[in-house]
């Protein structure tokens, strides 16, 4: 079997490093292609570097643009690539715009499809990503969903229940390995942080970053938690931009994006964590840390039903009332089943039909 696995932002590389290399463990073919929709260094590179992922056989190098812009490049520079490929099957991940780009043109050529991270749906059509997602997942050949509300909605949705696999949540898999290391870097003690002495903020959503109205108001509530939490804000490029033009006051320190594992670490440190980042709802379920989404829906719902998250929209004071009571009483929580460090191999299985 030849696979050509596609990787395509900084969610998808924690994802796709164990599942190219339980693949190769395996004796599987696996050719790697980087679509180059991530190409800034600290938010592609490091993440090759940090995970051990090996070096990319063909790179696209497609690059920012619109929604329309970006999925026909890859569409564009992905075709004949596959055609001299022979590739057996096409593995995709997530829900960017690389991965309905990819599924797309190994769909129309006749190629398999599998899609990690199958299923998941948050009901939103306002997301770019739930369009992408529910495209990917109707064209698929082979569905990898990582918990049971994945399988649900994709049986739902008429999917047929021999291509669908509970296999689990393949970011944990990463988690998992590379949390010593991730403990033992130095980050905190860079930022002058300690353990269980801050709160971890992340935001990148156009809902919450792209409106100045509505990222302003989420700021004014991220200051007033700060005077009881301080708060660390590694900045994706484009919010950053934004945020200089508010106020954000003496306890939130706003730095600029960090690798995989100073993500790590700092989530694992951390009091409390506010996000709109689905991957670190996943994270903040296993490392125990309560988390508190900034969105009104969520396409990962076991994180809320067994995990440490819940959704407080954007309403100041929602976010300010949930803050201080996840401070003053924590949380408790338990690990979903299957989240246990063993996705890729699961994956492997449904692949070779084991």
């Amino acid at each position: 079997m030849k696979v050509c696995a596609v990787a395509a932002a900084r969610p998808n590389f924690m994802k796709l490093a164990p599942v190219v290399a339980a693949l190769e463990a395996a004796r599987v073919e696996v050719v790697l292609v980087h679509s180059g929709q991530h190409y800034d260094p600290m938010m592609s590179d490091v993440f090759f570097e940090e995970l051990a992922l090996r070096e990319p056989d063909h790179h696209l190098g497609v690059g920012s643009g619109t929604h329309a812009g970006q999925t026909a490049g890859v569409m564009v520079a992905f075709e004949p690539l596959l055609d001299a490929l022979d590739a057996d099957v096409v593995m995709v991940v997530g829900d960017v715009n690389s991965t309905v780009a990819c599924a797309l043109v190994a769909a129309k050529a006749g190629v398999a499809v599998a899609h990690v991270e199958a299923g998941l749906r948050s009901r939103d059509w306002s997301m770019p990503e739930e369009i992408n997602r529910v495209v990917v997942d109707r064209i698929s050949d082979v569905l990898l969903a990582p918990s049971p509300d994945g399988v649900e909605n994709l049986l739902a949705e008429g999917r047929p229940s021999e291509s669908i696999h509970l296999v689990g949540n393949v970011m944990i898999d990463t988690l998992l390995t590379n949390l010593d290391r991730a403990r033992a870097r130095p980050v905190l003690g860079d930022l002058g942080l300690t353990e269980g002495g801050y709160g971890f903020v992340t935001m990148h959503r156009p809902a919450n970053v792209d409106d100045p109205w509505v990222l302003r108001t989420v700021a004014e509530a991220l200051v007033r938690v700060a005077r009881e939490c301080p708060l660390v804000f590694p900045a994706h490029p484009r919010t950053a931009q934004k945020l200089d033009a508010l106020d954000l006051g003496p306890d939130i320190t706003v730095t600029g994006p960090v690798g995989y594992l100073d993500s790590l670490a700092l989530q694992a440190g951390a009091r409390i964590v506010l996000t709109d980042s689905g991957g670190i709802q996943e994270e903040t379920t296993v490392l125990g840390v309560p988390c508190l989404t900034l969105r009104d829906n969520t396409e990962r719902p076991i994180t809320i039903a067994e995990g440490t998250n819940q959704l407080v929209g954007r309403d100041p004071e929602r976010i300010v009332k949930a803050a201080r009571a996840v401070l003053h009483d924590g949380v408790e929580t338990r690990r979903p089943a299957l989240w246990d460090g063993h996705a890729s191999e699961r994956i492997v299985a449904a692949l070779l039909g084991r």
